[in-house]
């Protein structure tokens, strides 16, 4: 073979190597990409720690002169495929969206209650039946942020110290969407209210902070829920047997 043909040959392999369509390794990875779903941090981190282990149980295959493809061929049997991985890594993920989402109510929810206590601060003013009941709207919606920052904390618990011990609930993650669809919503509700009551008080700049801080919150919120349903609603491995 000439020299030319070698480098030819040379040039080929690397690029297979190095061409994520035409390297399996790289297409493993986004296949598991984009099955799993999660927070972005811990998915990156576990799609990054089965790549090293994929490539450190090649490698050493390829020490021995296995072909690389055999060698990925043969980790990826190792490891499992990507039908066999998703489940289990599924289920980490979700519960990692369950907290994440759980502690984004436990931390925004409270917001609702300082609307109420601004709502107050300007109910002493004159006012008409719409703008009462706007600022009575708001007020009745801080029992449900009380409400949604219990369950979140006790969320955060089932999936935090307490995990270590117990195996959380299935339905967990599910109950942590809701929970925070419901805070989401209230805050949405909140924004409308206080914005109205807003237009209508004298002492209007008060009420505009409270609804900004209510619509803020409430982006926040509905953001995070929504990821956390998307998750829940995802088949996952269930919790192995105690031994």
């Amino acid at each position: 073979m000439t020299a030319a043909g070698v480098g030819a040959d040379t040039d080929a392999a690397g690029t297979d190597a190095a061409d994520p369509v035409g390297d399996p390794l790289a297409a493993y990875v986004a296949d598991l990409t984009a099955a799993l779903h999660g927070p972005a941090r811990t998915k990156d981190r576990m799609i990054e720690e089965i790549r090293g282990g994929l490539e450190d149980t090649a490698d050493a295959q390829i020490e021995r002169g296995v072909p690389r493809r055999e060698a990925i061929g043969a980790a990826v049997r190792e490891f499992g495929t990507v039908d066999e991985l998703v489940p289990s890594c599924q289920r980490e993920l979700t519960l990692a969206q369950a907290r994440h989402t759980a502690r984004v109510v436990a931390l925004t929810a409270p917001f609702l209650i300082a609307c109420w206590y601004l709502a107050g601060v300007t109910a002493r003013e004159p006012a008409g039946s719409v703008l009462h009941t706007s600022r009575l709207l708001a007020a009745h919606l801080s029992g449900v942020a009380i409400a949604a920052t219990l369950l979140a904390a006790a969320a955060l618990a089932t999936t935090g110290t307490l995990a270590r011990r117990l195996s959380p609930p299935a339905r967990l993650p599910a109950v942590v969407a809701w929970t925070g669809t419901t805070a989401g919503a209230a805050m949405a509700v909140t924004t409308l209210a206080l914005v109205t009551a807003a237009a209508l008080a004298t002492n209007w700049p008060l009420l505009a902070f409270a609804g900004a801080l209510a619509a803020a919150s409430h982006a926040v919120v509905a953001t995070s829920a929504r990821a956390c349903r998307r998750c829940a609603r995802l088949p996952v491995l269930g919790a192995p047997e105690p031994g």
